[in-house]
């Protein structure tokens, strides 16, 4: 097993954590490594907020930047409440590299988080054990609209 798989199942298991508890919003984990080391770890708060990449973030601080993030859902791209977005905490903090399990439909991620991110300068991967993490999912359903 690579150490991206040890790191993304670490980010699985905290996403199944908070199955059933997060509302609308999916139960999304996230973990930041770096230097080979975990520095921030998170999942989706109860009834949807913080989101996953926000926990880690606060939990990483200075370390996050250089870092690799593994996130099980991709980083929304907008928030319904103006807030910054996953996509956008993730690049101001300058994380290097964000290795994402699968895609968002929702119409606040649907590929906008990936697209900040690379405009920010950071390499993004996608697919990184996907069925596991879509099975988290599977009862999501995005606002389409």
């Amino acid at each position: 097993m690579t150490a991206d798989e040890v790191f993304m199942r670490r980010a699985i298991v905290l996403a199944q954590s908070g199955l059933g508890l997060t509302g609308d919003n999916p139960s999304v984990g996230c973990v930041i490594v770096h230097d080979g080391r975990v520095v921030g770890e998170g999942a989706t708060g109860e009834g949807g907020r913080p989101h996953a990449e926000e926990r880690a973030l606060a939990q990483a601080g200075d370390q996050a930047a250089g870092a690799t993030a593994y996130v099980t859902l991709e980083p929304c791209g907008e928030r319904s409440s103006g807030a910054a977005s996953c996509g956008q905490r993730l690049a101001r903090a300058s994380v290097a590299r964000v290795v994402i399990a699968c895609e968002d439909a929702s119409i606040l991620a649907a590929g906008q988080g990936s697209q900040q991110l690379r405009a920010a300068g950071a390499a993004v991967e996608m697919g990184l054990l996907r069925e596991a993490a879509q099975a988290l999912y599977a009862g999501y359903r995005p606002r389409a609209e």
